[in-house]
């Protein structure tokens, strides 16, 4: 005879095999009802709209009205939750130029990219395909993938190489390596950046190109190509100390000013120094850069310099005499944006994110499969806070410019 406790566990495993839950037919039922609720939700939005160009409702009889229903047709539409039905509403004399569908349709591009982008980063063709399925309820062929591929080449090299228009007066300039196959090797593909500052104080990105290295001639070309698109009104560049860099812009750009970062510029002076001394040294830095104008700041220089020679520090000592007057030239521009053309910090964020997207790739194709993914990166960072924030008054600087030019020259220091 079974005891109350057992004839308890018979009844909840005859209970159990009683009910039971058909995850998949759940499934199926939510995306349907998800479904029927965005296409119904879509339909009535295309209502309304057909309502305000008509200026009156369906059937509502009023003096204002400038235009009359005339039926309307169907229309599919490729949404996250798969296809969905639309009844578009036709008038009987105008069009019905709806900016419902143009979100979606922006909506869609993004998914085409973002498809496009996973192609890159390593993905198989039949892994894009499932992915595509699961984003738009359809699946992308693999012809498709390599059309999509073209398409979104050819929007970022118009991108590429859109007129730069206006004037820019801070740039900064960078580059990064990637790896790319060459002929059967894994060799180093350099994808060079410049960013502008424009007159109105919001940053854009300027331009990105392959280079084969950060060479003179890589250099040279990018600044070539920045000018020949409109580059113009650059009064000083940040970098970091790059010889080939440096070379080209006294070619291309003779008459503008150069920022040596001031934040690399510690580095090289850290790698003369024993780990246990760098905090010590580093403050003794960063009073350099504290002082209230240049000459103050050249005087602290060789009061460090002196320290670290009495410290037997004595490379590092050179290093600061040789590089301290490239990190000043910041100095010469309104104290309120010293803080952030000082340093190549911005760039270098932007150049992370390109960093971070390209690990899961490894080795690229070829140089203009590392390019494209690079230049599509930037180009999402930069229509996002980013480029939208202003990041520098530069009511300043232009007030500081007419103060110059109202001084006469005999008394200009």
């Amino acid at each position: 005879m079974k005891t109350t406790e057992e004839r308890s566990v018979s009844e909840g495993k005859k209970l159990n095999r009683a009910i039971r839950i058909d995850e998949a037919q759940i499934r199926s039922h939510l995306d349907t009802l998800v479904r029927d609720s965005v296409e119904d939700t879509l339909n009535k939005l295309l209502d309304s709209e057909a309502d305000r160009l008509c200026n009156a409702r369906r059937y509502e009889h009023s003096e204002e009205r400038t235009d009359r229903r005339a039926g309307h047709y169907p229309r599919k539409l490729q949404t996250r939750v798969g296809e969905v039905q639309l009844k578009m509403p036709r008038l009987r004399q105008a069009a019905l130029d709806t900016l419902i569908i143009e979100r979606y349709r922006r909506k869609e591009a993004s998914i085409e990219e973002s498809l496009v982008e996973m192609y890159l980063a390593g993905l198989s063709v039949r892994t894009v395909e499932d992915m595509s399925e699961q984003l738009v309820g359809s699946r992308v062929s693999a012809s498709t993938v390599s059309d999509l591929n073209q398409k979104i080449y050819q929007r970022i090299e118009l991108w590429r190489n859109r007129p730069i228009e206006g004037k820019y007066p801070y740039v900064y300039l960078d580059g990064i390596y990637l790896k790319r196959s060459w002929g059967g090797e894994v060799r180093n593909v350099a994808i060079l950046v410049a960013v502008g500052v424009n007159e109105a104080g919001f940053r854009e990105i300027l331009g990105i190109c392959e280079g084969a290295k950060e060479d003179l001639e890589s250099w040279k070309n990018f600044l070539c190509h920045l000018k020949q698109r409109g580059l113009k009104g650059v009064q000083v560049v940040i970098s970091d100390k790059c010889l080939g860099l440096l070379e080209a812009l006294g070619q291309v750009y003779p008459e503008v000013l150069w920022q040596r970062c001031m934040v690399h510029w510690y580095r090289n002076v850290f790698s003369m120094v024993p780990s246990g001394k760098v905090k010590a040294v580093a403050a003794m830095l960063k009073a350099i850069h504290a002082q209230e104008d240049k000459a103050a700041a050249l005087a602290k220089a060789e009061d460090v310099i002196a320290k670290l020679k009495a410290m037997k520090l004595g490379q590092a000592a050179e290093k600061v005499r040789e590089g301290v007057e490239e990190t000043l030239r910041y100095m010469a521009f309104p104290s309120e944006h010293w803080r952030r053309i000082r340093t190549n910090n911005m760039l270098e964020r932007a150049m992370r994110e390109i960093r971070r997207r390209t690990n899961a790739v490894g080795c690229f194709p070829d140089g203009t499969s590392a390019l494209m993914l690079s230049a599509a990166r930037l180009r999402h960072v930069a229509g996002g806070k980013w480029g939208t924030q202003q990041y520098l008054n530069m009511k300043r600087l232009e007030e500081q410019k007419r103060q110059e030019e109202s001084v006469p020259v005999g008394q200009a220091g």
